[in-house]
């Protein structure tokens, strides 16, 4: 029965005065639509007035109106009498009706809200005070979505201040659906435009999480509701005001700061973890808009806002989809499965709170072997809500169904993005569902698709059909670029990016925003130093980089797919010479190898991830020299060792090791460095390393020849005679350098007696060299 009262709202003047507008403008066009009837210009109608004006310019009484006989209606005798009287009233009369509107919407609303307080003083001595308290408080807010007076929500929020202090539990255990309503709705007016309205509706939303700490000693339902408001209020109010929500936010800051009652608990440092949390979501939501053309930035402001969310799954699992969404519409399919596969960890990690099946997985720790990403799913925090309690994952992801669904979505991509073994792990996870299920159907279904993952993967294991990807690091230097200053990033790129495509890519569009006269790419690798950059410019260096790997990984990293999953390390080298040039002789030139550590594995989320290390290792001359022989030795043996084999790509690779163009070359670096033995004996054993380089060097040329040999047409024959001929050549020239020794290091370890006593510990003692 209150509700329609209720409805009274204050419109306000200006909506006053467009209503009056509206109502003149109606009524002239309702007089114009009934005059066109009237005279319209077809048949008897139009003939009936013609002869009626004639009959009325010939009568001969002089009568103002002329003969009535032959007529039913005068149109100039009908009298219009207008809805609204508008064009009579000055602006002062129209500034008064508003007035008078707003003040009795006002008065109403504050005679109910008496009304209610007097309901509730008598309720609560009342056996189902519940129902009858859950029911003003419904009207309380349904009174605060309407458009009232700043007079009456000062006086509701004060009404609705007391109903939770005096019963907190109605808010917390009984009407917990009413909860995120009024959090809405607090929410909502913070971001008001009149100062008191904020201040009462910050109060409030202080109150409120104030009373949900002290029963529980945390406010993770105000928190969580606060939270998923704040994305509401966001995505679908016009009005939103995000510089007096920010006010807002530091005026709850401040009355936490300032509670001396609750100074020694943890309340304080949660309201600000909190409002920090408010002001990252609030501040990328409305970047979003501003970088709708930028896809790096936009799925950055997406993963923010996402991780801003940790404790509310519902709205995380919401922008995971949004942001799998982006990755397919750019057919960066790798990150969409990934998306994917964290949304399945995470609906696993609330599931298994949910339900007690064996055959589900446990959590996210179940998807370690797809990502090592996927371990940022788990529900540790101590705001998480259990979900059977508090009403949350309830959404259609939140089920049995729903994890297959996801996992059946991230196999799919997993399989356009060429990544079949990750395939196999999905399924790892999906088959004891469908196993304990008994669907056999399913099952043949997954396993027919096991099948085609693992032909695939037999039949493209050299990794030339399949590259998964190109990798970069990418450094933005100048205040131009906000918060993108002096970050550094690895951005992943689709196969065989080129430096050039990515370069041009990001000058062009940054040119666009900055102006092209103030973007520019540095064209070097050495370290950046900003004092030396143009203030006024924005700078953006670009490098290619390589996944690395140490000595011990390569051990597990064994096939293409190996060597191209969960990285996060990449290296880039820049040649150097003591004397500042980039290159010099073989003698002089340095090499800096710089590693660097990302902050998260590749395939991510999302294609540029930031960088959180680096480390710098300097090659001497001579371990630059070991360094190339190394590759070159392990391009032949690949090359030689291809399955099936490759004739062109062998070729290639002989002609660049014992061709007549190139034979110079690895015969230079043995003349520079293993001509003589060095001084020092600190380089006796690189010295000795690279003699054992240029020995497996030519042997895997050997190799390679026979191979090719093997694989030669008729008319190919004089080419491999004109190779076998250089390879004699370099291996001639070769011989006496790789097969001197330095005595030094071949002195014997062990002590050698003549009378060998194994019990005597002087032949385990080492020699001195």
């Amino acid at each position: 029965m209150l509700y329609p009262w209720l409805g009274s709202q204050h419109l306000g003047k200006k909506a006053f005065e467009r209503m009056n507008s509206l109502t003149f403008k109606k009524s002239k066009d309702m007089k114009a639509k009934l005059e066109e009837a009237i005279l319209g210009s077809i048949g008897a109608r139009q003939e009936m007035v013609r002869r009626s004006r004639g009959q009325l310019e010939r009568s001969p009484s002089g009568s103002a109106f002329g003969s009535q006989e032959n007529l039913r209606w005068r149109k100039d005798m009908t009298h219009w009498r207008q809805n609204s009287e508008r064009m009579d009233k000055t602006r002062a009369e129209l500034e008064h009706e508003a007035l008078i509107d707003g003040n009795l919407a006002t008065e109403a609303n504050l005679i109910i809200l008496d009304t209610l307080e007097i309901i509730v003083q008598t309720a609560s001595v009342t056996e189902s005070k519940e129902s009858i308290l859950g029911g003003v408080l419904k009207v309380l807010l349904h009174s605060m979505a309407c458009n009232q007076s700043a007079l009456y929500l000062q006086h509701c929020f004060a009404t609705q201040r007391a109903l939770v202090s005096k019963f907190p539990e109605l808010l917390f255990e009984e009407e917990t659906e009413q909860c995120a309503d009024l959090c809405l709705r607090l929410l909502r007016s913070c971001s008001s435009s009149i100062s008191t309205i904020r201040s009462h509706a910050s109060a409030s939303l202080y109150l409120l999480m104030r009373q949900n700490f002290e029963i529980g000693n945390n406010f993770a339902r105000v928190k969580m509701q606060v939270t998923m408001s704040l994305s509401s209020l966001v995505g679908t109010s016009q009005n939103f005001n995000e510089e007096f929500l920010r006010r807002s936010l530091k005026t709850i800051l401040t009355y936490a700061e300032e509670d001396l009652e609750l100074r020694e608990t943890t309340f304080p440092d949660q309201v600000q973890d909190l409002v920090f949390n408010l002001h990252m979501i609030l501040s990328d939501t409305v970047k979003m808009k501003e970088h709708q053309e930028d896809p790096e930035m936009l799925v950055d402001l997406m993963y923010r806002i996402a991780k801003g969310y940790q404790t509310s799954p519902d709205l995380r699992l919401t922008w995971l989809q949004n942001m799998a969404g982006k990755h397919s519409e750019r057919n960066n399919h790798a990150e969409a499965a990934q998306c994917l596969v964290h949304s399945a960890a995470l609906v696993a990690e609330y599931l298994s709170m949910l339900e007690d099946r064996k055959y589900l997985p446990v959590g996210c720790v179940t998807f370690q072997n797809i990502s090592s990403n996927v371990l940022e799913e788990s529900a540790v925090s101590d705001d998480v809500v259990s979900p059977d309690e508090e009403g949350i994952c309830s959404g259609k992801y939140f089920t049995e169904i729903g994890l297959v669904g996801l996992l059946e979505q991230a196999a799919a991509s997993f399989s356009m993005a060429g990544m079949y073994e990750a395939v196999n792990e999905v399924y790892k996870v999906l088959i004891p569902i469908h196993e304990a299920n008994r669907d056999a159907k399913k099952l043949a279904t997954i396993h027919g698709k096991l099948q085609e993952a693992f032909s695939k993967i037999v039949h493209q294991s050299t990794g030339w059909e399949r590259m998964f990807g190109t990798y970069f690091r990418v450094g933005f230097y100048g205040s131009k670029f906000g918060d993108l200053d002096e970050q550094e990033f690895v951005y992943k790129e689709p196969a065989i990016t080129k430096l050039a495509e990515i370069s041009h890519r990001l000058e062009s569009f940054y040119g666009e925003r900055f102006g092209e006269d103030q973007v520019e790419v540095i064209k070097d690798s050495n370290p950046v130093d900003k004092c030396k950059l143009d203030p006024n410019k924005a700078f953006i260096q670009i490098t290619y980089v390589e996944p690395y790997f140490d000595t011990y990984e390569m051990k597990d990293r064994i096939t293409y797919f190996d060597k191209n999953y969960n990285l996060r390390r990449f290296v880039y080298c820049t040649p150097f010479t003591l004397d500042g040039r980039a290159h010099g002789d073989l003698h002089e030139q340095f090499k800096r190898k710089t590693i660097l550590t990302t902050s998260h594995a590749f395939p991510y989320i999302k294609t540029r991830i930031n960088i959180i290390h680096k480390e710098e290792i300097i090659s001497t001359p001579i371990e630059v020299a070991i360094e190339d022989m190394q590759k070159k030795t392990q391009e032949l043996a690949f090359a030689t060792h291809q399955d099936p084999a490759d004739a062109k790509m062998l070729q290639m690779v002989l002609q660049g090791s014992v061709g007549t163009t190139v034979n110079q070359g690895p015969l230079e670096v043995a003349q520079v460095f293993l001509s003589e033995i060095p001084s020092d004996p600190k380089l006796y054993r690189h010295h000795n390393k690279l003699r054992l380089c240029f020995k497996d060097f030519t042997k895997r040329c050997e190799d390679a020849l026979r191979k090719n040999k093997s694989l030669i047409g008729p008319d190919q024959k004089e080419y491999q005679r004109e190779l076998e001929r250089n390879y004699h050549r370099l291996k001639e020239a070769l011989q006496p350098l790789i097969n001197r020794k330095i005595p030094q290091l071949y002195k014997p370890v062990l002590q050698v007696n003549s009378h060998r006593d194994s019990f005597s510990r002087l032949s385990l003692r080492k020699i001195d060299i």
